[in-house]
């Protein structure tokens, strides 16, 4: 199967509210359309893990991360672009997201992605996706396809080929913490 084929096979399995299990611009990752109440719930059934706990979502840029965030401040896209790894920040208040995306206090964490499949996947689907690591929740995440549990493969509608077999390991992202007044603080470099 081809670059291609995954893309097609993974933006059926969202449309129709489904999980995907694929590689990001860091570790592997569960998604779903975060957008669709239903899909969210099922990526917290799939990893048991407590609602309570949010979401980070991807985005393929700068446009759709000002659909789903209040405000963006001017820092975050000099951070952004100045970032030698993937960064996800932590927005004092999302918008327009599923239930469970979002912390109770209604922040949301999100990265613009630079990764060629999820890009391309995103910018199809025209919908932030949402990104979990591919793990019970507690269990170890990930570093490579190999690492993930039979379960959590089987569990998914749909499960990309491509970089299975790619055995670099990857990291999680930096974290960054946006305060309301721009200032922000550093959760995980």
């Amino acid at each position: 199967m081809n670059f291609e084929e995954d893309i097609r096979e993974s933006l059926e399995a969202l449309r129709k509210g489904g999980v995907i299990l694929y590689p990001t611009d860091t570790i592997w990752g569960l998604g779903c359309d975060a957008t669709n109440p239903a899909a969210v719930e099922k990526i917290f059934a799939i990893k048991s893990r407590n609602e309570n706990k949010s979401l980070l979502i991807l985005v393929d840029g700068e446009s759709m991360l000002e659909r789903y965030v209040k405000e963006v401040p001017e820092i975050v896209y000099e951070l952004v672009t100045v970032s030698d790894k993937p960064l996800t920040v932590i927005y004092p208040s999302g918008k327009n997201l599923a239930t469970g995306v979002c912390s109770d206090d209604g922040s949301v964490g999100i990265r613009i992605c630079r990764d060629d499949f999820c890009s391309e996947l995103i910018r199809r689907f025209r919908k932030p996706l949402v990104s979990t690591s591919a793990n019970v929740s507690g269990k170890p995440a990930p570093a490579i396809f190999d690492e993930i549990d039979q379960g959590l493969i089987e569990a998914s509608n749909y499960t990309v080929k491509y970089r299975q077999d790619d055995v670099s390991r990857q990291t999680a992202s930096s974290v960054i913490k946006i305060e309301t007044n721009g200032s922000f603080k550093i959760i995980r470099m």
